[in-house]
């Protein structure tokens, strides 16, 4: 593996001691434990990789609430984006399988009552329980409120009824959080949400889903299935404010996880760059190559910034929702013109099966999708700064509207 080189970004004020003490220790832990994650069984090497970041204590930062298992009272979205960065530089795996943890049991650990916490979120933070976050549907992804998944009130029971798609964990989960449709008004304020166990009958796993760069990932079917009453997290209709919620915190950490991607990009270039012999001299002595080497460089510290803004605001109490749509667009299509730029440098290496840069090539493609795509990421800033504007220009209809 190419070196690489400190995270000068902990200098920044964005920092507090203890994250620089997580950053380094992290390091050390994938330094160790991830130079040979093998993609042979994509499920068996997840769940592997789950218990194995559960022993480690590094899935306690994406739960919580400490009675639960949880580092802290609230998730440090400062620690969460710090971890996937660095797990993100190793394995693109480990990276996806603390990340799929957090954002499956986001929602239980922003509304779910104290139950659902005691049950779900202990068995989380210790890689016990695999989680998954069921939004998308085949005609709803970007445009979550447009999901059809129904879910009718029956006596002390909802009766859920109707497909999601491109589930992470679907297939390994042990349980699914469920955004369905109740029905108390159109669009998104009729949805509402649930934890739903993978072994209720009803639920199965309708089809496997193969990608670019190997997760487990699903399309689940419902076919009236049964959920207690009690499964719904917060009250109904509240379903898409959860999501949103959810998606915030963890929006940043795919930001991060880019980020990840891109610095190990870089590494892998300029060590070819130094190494590589052509023409009496390296690849590295050619003004075209440090012009290149210096826009990667460029990008990602432009990335790192936007990334740890949105992940210190949140931090502060602050809505982010702005601010984790502006990171998230930056540094995942970056990060995609950063790798680019690393294949580029690697020549036919580059697009080798099984080199780092190929890997990275394929890893970095769905960050510009997943958790909202860079079009969609777009509109939010755009709507947000015309929000704005109008909230300053006509401060009185604003209040009264």
């Amino acid at each position: 593996m190419a070196a690489i080189d400190p995270h000068d970004a902990l200098a920044w004020p964005f920092f507090e001691q203890r994250h620089r003490m997580l950053a380094a220790d992290i390091e050390a832990w994938a330094r160790e434990h991830l130079a040979h994650v093998t993609h042979d069984d994509v499920d068996a090497a997840c769940r592997a990789l789950v218990r194995r970041l559960g022993e480690g204590g590094w899935l306690r930062y994406g739960v919580g609430g400490t009675a639960y298992g949880g580092y802290g009272d609230a998730i440090d979205t400062r620690a969460v984006c710090l971890l996937r960065e660095t797990l993100a530089k190793h394995s693109g795996l480990a990276d996806f399988a603390l990340a799929m943890q957090g954002l499956g049991s986001g929602a239980i650990s922003l509304a779910g009552t104290e139950e659902q916490k005691s049950r779900y979120l202990p068995r989380v933070a210790s890689g016990e329980a695999i989680a998954a976050f069921a939004l998308s549907e085949p005609s709803a992804g970007s445009d979550v409120a447009a999901l059809t998944l129904a879910a009718r009130p029956d006596g002390d029971d909802y009766v859920l009824d109707g497909e999601k798609t491109w589930i992470s964990n679907g297939g390994i989960a042990d349980f699914y959080v469920v955004f369905a449709r109740t029905g108390e008004a159109p669009g998104a304020r009729g949805i509402s949400a649930f934890v739903v166990d993978a072994d209720t009958p009803g639920l199965e796993i309708a089809q496997r889903i193969d990608v670019i760069a190997p997760h487990p990932l699903a399309r689940l079917r419902f076919t009236a299935a049964r959920v207690r009453r009690e499964q719904m997290l917060g009250e109904p209709t509240e379903g898409f404010k959860i999501a949103m919620r959810t998606l915030d915190i963890f929006r940043t950490s795919v930001a991060a996880a880019s980020l990840g991607f891109a610095r190990r990009a870089l590494a892998e270039g300029l060590a070819r760059a130094a190494s590589r012999r052509m023409f009496g001299q390296t690849l590295g002595d050619f003004q075209l190559t440090q012009a290149k080497l210096g826009q990667m460089a460029l990008t990602i510290d432009s990335s790192a910034l936007l990334v740890y803004r949105a992940a210190w605001l949140r931090d502060q109490g602050q809505t982010i929702t702005r601010e984790a749509a502006m990171a998230k667009w930056y540094a995942s299509e970056g990060a995609q013109q950063v790798i680019d730029a690393a294949v580029q440098l690697w020549g036919g290496m580059g697009v080798q099966s099984g080199t780092p840069v190929e890997t990275l090539y394929r890893e970095i493609r769905a960050l510009r999708i997943y958790e909202g795509a860079t079009e969609v990421q777009q509109l939010i800033v755009g709507r947000d700064l015309l929000k704005a504007h109008g909230a300053q220009s006509h401060p009185s209809i604003t209040k009264n509207s």
